[in-house]
Order: structure tokens, then C-alpha cells, then sequence
């Protein structure tokens, strides 16, 4: 019989670690090549751990809720004696020997500044239900931060951990407030003030009432997720929503001429939000100033134009993946991307590099049946534009004999913009351009 290390896999540049929220199997259960062990959530997808090897699950070397470090051991598993990968022998045997001192060596390390910290009596490794590493209670304890401070710091980590990055962006735009140990009785006003400047999130306070019959449940962890990065948007930026009505029949008719030869020639269905897309790319070349974030008091202007598409889970949970470099892409490339992402997200296979790095988000309320909605920034970004229900009106039309009434097909665009770097004059502009090239998509257009 031969052991197979099981690792926790590498889920994206941007992420060390991982959560383990449910075991699939049990010890003693039997694995088959590729059948999934375990479900693990970074603070950006949710995903399953599949194995490699056919065998017997044998131990467990973390429980659920464990926060674990990418390339960590997280399960043996037992094979037949030729079943695990000749190139993985090497790996499994000789790390075997140094990993455990590794480990243990990390672990008496971890719990030395644990033990500094906590007779320092200033920052608790627990508090208010969230985890502080040891490396952020020593950048807190080294910059003065008290505990009711550091409380007050949105956690973009795992279940809202504060990571390395949020500590540091945090004393970036602390002020004048006290920058070493000695200070530390002076962290007590800033604490004070940390809900005024933005430091933490504001919440309800006064009684809800629960009636005979009211069901308590539980908020999911992407839940809680969204909701924290909703709130955060309205806090961070100041929301202005600008709308312009577009005739979209053009687009209707074409696409009703065309979509049956698009499956026959592509293999794909040809939606309206490739086409959405297409528009938004050609209005974001024309006003650059829309792709940009905010830093501090800097704009960062993206070169990339990378396309967000919210996209609704069977869960009632919202996603954004990403199309990466959508300028780079024609209608055929778009429409491929879109349904690839949209079909995976909802089939829960997106990898945490397809979810990030977005510069501007569409959002389709049209597909709930709403004609208009007021969607909230997707940070760091400055603008989400959502585009309502497509509706028969009867509209005015000028024609060299004069103005007739035609039955049109219609929809709202929404734009919402941040206020501090976009102005309503940009706004208004951006989405009437977007508005503009929808209205003059050319009926006889090849795809």
C-alpha cells in the first residue's frame, strides 16, 4: 500500500489561503480518481477539492471551518501499491521527513508572538468573533493600534479576517493618528472616531421584533460577503445614478434573423448581453476616464478593459466573473466567453483569478423582469451600469412625411457612478454613448 498526500491546491495569484467548509468523505470512505473530497471557500469563490488517485481516505488533517495555507497536506489518502503517481513518490517521501519539524518549527514561531502579544495585554488573538494573525498583531501593537481600533478595520480576508494589506491601506489613511507603542493611550479617541472616518460598518442597532411563526436563519458565508461589500460601496463612494432610454430594435430584429445560424456556425447561443458588452467596450475607449479606481487621492487609469457580468446563483447569491480584456475580443469571442462564465458560475467551477481584477460591471435587472434598477459600484471600480427588461412601446418617429407612431422595442439603462471622480456631466455622457451605439447597431451586420 502506498500514501497519497492530498494539498491544499493553488486557487489563484491572489490567494494563500483557504477555509474548509465541508468534508465530501469520511475516514475509511473510498475515493474515486477525481471524485471531490472536500469543499473549500477562499474570500472570493467557493469550490471542491477533487483527488487525483484512486483509494481510501485514511486521515483528515484539518477539521471543517480550518483555515489552511495553499500547498498545506490536508489529507492522506491510502492506494494500491502502483495506483499513486510515480512522480509523486519523491514528493510525498522526502518532505515527509522534514515536513513535521517545518511545521512545528512555524507553530512554535506563531505561538512565541502569540504569547508577546498576549502579555502585552493590548491586542487578543479573538475578538468580536474574528481571528488576528500573529502578523497583524505586531504591525497593530508596533503602530499603537488598540483593540477596539483594530476592531473597527474591514477584513477583506476569510469570514472578514484583516489581512497584512488591510492594516497597512488602513494606517496609509489613519491621519496623524499615533505611530508608535508609547502613543497607545491616544488610540482610544481615534477608536472613537473610526466609525466617522469609515472604519467600520454601520449596523442596526435598535430592537427587531420577532413574530409567532418568524424563521431565524443563518446568513451563508457569500452572503455575508455581499452584504459587506455592498455596505462598504455606498460607504467608500458617494452614488449617482443617471438613465437614458434606448430603442434597441435594430438589435431585437438582428438578433432574431441571426441566432439560428449563430448555434448552427458557433455551437453557441447569441444573448443580448455579448452584444451590451460590445456597446459598453466602445463607450469605455471613447471616455477612458469611466475605467479607472481610486487610491487615496490618486486615479489609477486601467489599460485593460476588463468586463464584470453579475450573474444570479441557484443559491439566490450574486457573482461577478470577468471577461479579461473584452477590447481585445469581437461579437463571436464575447458571446463565448459570456456563456462559458455564466454557465460555470452557476455550476459553481469559476476559479478566484476569473472572479477578479474586473475595471467595469454590467448587471442585467432585465432578466427578473424589471424595466430599470439603481445598482451599487463594484470596488474598486467607479461605475456599474445595469440594463433593464427589453419592451414594446409605441414611439415617435420622424420620417421625411412627417412624425408616426411605430410599436418599438425598448429599454432602460441605469448608470451608476462614483461622485467623487465622476462627474454627472461624464456619467450622462457615458451612458448615452452606450445608449448611442446600441441605437445605431447595423441590421444587416455579419456576425
Amino acid at each position: 500500500m502506498a500514501q497519497y498526500e492530498l494539498i491544499m491546491p493553488k486557487m489563484g495569484e491572489s490567494v494563500a489561503e483557504a477555509t474548509i467548509i465541508n468534508w465530501l468523505k469520511d475516514e475509511g470512505d473510498s475515493i474515486d480518481i477525481e471524485e471531490s473530497v472536500l469543499e473549500i471557500a477562499t474570500d472570493k469563490v467557493d469550490s471542491e477539492v477533487p483527488s487525483p488517485v484512486e483509494g481510501k481516505l485514511v486521515e483528515k488533517k484539518f477539521g471543517e471551518n480550518d483555515v489552511v495555507q495553499v500547498g498545506e497536506v490536508i489529507a492522506i489518502i491510502e492506494t494500491e501499491g502502483g495506483d499513486a503517481p510515480a512522480s509523486e513518490a519523491p514528493k510525498t517521501e522526502a518532505p515527509a521527513k522534514s515536513e513535521p519539524a517545518v511545521k512545528e518549527a512555524a507553530a512554535e514561531a506563531a505561538q512565541r508572538v502569540d504569547d508577546a502579544m498576549e502579555a502585552a495585554g493590548s491586542i487578543s488573538r479573538e475578538s468580536n468573533g474574528r481571528f488576528y494573525s500573529p502578523l497583524v498583531r505586531s504591525i497593530a501593537e508596533k503602530e499603537g493600534i488598540g483593540q477596539a481600533e483594530l476592531d473597527s478595520i474591514d477584513g477583506s480576508g476569510s469570514e472578514g479576517r484583516v489581512t497584512k494589506h488591510d492594516i497597512l491601506n488602513y494606517l496609509e489613511n489613519r491621519g496623524s493618528a499615533p505611530a508608535k507603542p508609547a502613543a497607545a493611550p491616544a488610540a482610544k479617541p481615534a477608536a472613537a472616531a473610526a466609525p466617522a472616518q469609515g472604519g467600520g460598518m454601520p449596523k442596526y442597532t435598535g430592537t427587531i421584533p420577532v413574530f409567532p411563526g418568524d424563521e431565524i436563519v443563518e446568513m451563508d458565508r457569500m452572503r455575508k460577503l455581499i452584504s459587506d461589500h455592498m455596505v462598504m460601496s455606498k460607504h467608500v463612494s458617494p452614488h449617482v445614478t443617471s438613465f437614458v432610454e434606448a430603442d434597441v430594435t435594430n438589435i431585437v430584429n438582428w438578433r432574431n434573423k441571426v441566432k439560428k445560424e449563430f448555434m448552427d456556425r458557433e455551437g453557441e447561443k447569441i444573448t443580448f448581453t455579448p452584444i451590451f458588452i460590445e456597446a459598453l467596450v466602445k463607450a469605455i475607449k471613447d471616455f477612458p476616464n469611466i475605467n479607472v479606481s481610486v487610491d487615496g487621492d490618486k486615479l489609477i487609469k486601467h489599460k485593460p478593459i476588463n468586463i464584470g457580468m453579475a450573474a444570479a446563483l441557484p443559491s439566490g447569491n450574486l457573482i461577478v466573473p470577468v471577461i479579461k480584456n473584452a477590447d481585445q475580443l469581437n461579437l463571436v469571442g464575447l458571446t463565448k466567453q459570456v456563456n462559458d462564465l455564466a454557465n460555470r458560475a452557476r455550476a459553481n467551477k469559476l476559479s478566484p483569478d476569473e472572479i477578479k481584477d474586473g475595471t467595469y460591471t454590467l448587471t442585467n435587472v432585465g432578466s427578473f423582469g424589471n424595466v430599470l434598477g439603481t445598482p451599487i459600484i463594484n470596488q474598486p471600480q467607479v461605475a456599474i451600469m445595469a440594463v433593464g427588461s427589453i419592451q414594446k412601446k409605441p414611439s415617435v418617429l420622424e420620417t421625411p412625411d412627417g412624425d408616426v407612431i411605430a410599436i418599438r422595442h425598448k429599454m432602460f439603462l441605469s448608470h451608476s457612478y462614483d461622485h467623487r471622480v465622476v462627474d454627472g456631466a461624464l456619467g450622462g455622457m457615458f451612458v448615452r454613448r452606450v445608449a448611442d451605439y446600441l441605437e445605431q447597431w447595423d441590421p444587416n451586420r455579419e456576425f
